[in-house]
């Protein structure tokens, strides 16, 4: 998993939210001939102490030919990492599930501009949902308030000031 800053996601390696806002090129070793699914989320919603908002969605791709992400069907559109400021450390976590077949949905698409419709979400229920049994792929990273943050939040609509830890 690498960004356009020229960071790579590195099995829990700490990141900041500057680094990571663009979308990143995931790669893994992929059947040509199959079907995969993409999910990022951030089980510590608010925070790693008290996560009662957990899971945040942050990207969900579908129905991806081989390790084609550009090809699949986005779901949620990416978000990058934005924890409130004296929320602390969030794992940020991709995981890569082969379908069995293409999957048909009619679920909204979340824009990258927007949380609603992003928390309280669990991707094992997402899985059993879709069938998609165990993930073939996983890594994530750790990413804290950065000055990022609040430029961020203002544009999907949230007041930085209005969590307080």
């Amino acid at each position: 998993i690498k960004y356009s800053s020229g960071v790579e996601v590195n099995f829990g390696n700490e990141l900041t939210p500057t680094q990571v806002k663009d979308q990143p090129v995931v790669d893994w070793p992929a059947d040509n001939n199959s079907y995969y699914t993409l999910l990022m989320t951030d089980p510590d919603v608010p925070s790693r102490t008290d996560p009662n908002l957990s899971e945040g969605k942050h990207w969900i791709v579908i129905n991806i030919p081989g390790a084609d992400v550009s090809k699949g069907q986005t779901l949620v559109e990416y978000m990058g990492s934005g924890p409130f400021k004296g929320t602390g450390f969030h794992r940020y976590i991709f995981v890569v599930y082969k379908q069995t077949d293409i999957i048909n949905t009619n679920e909204k698409v979340i824009s990258k501009l927007t949380v609603e419709g992003r928390m309280l979400w669990k991707i094992k229920d997402f899985a059993k949902q879709y069938n998609l049994g165990q993930p073939i792929a996983a890594n994530f990273y750790q990413a804290q308030f950065d000055e990022w943050v609040p430029i961020f939040l203002k544009q999907i609509g949230l007041d930085p000031d209005s969590f307080k830890s």
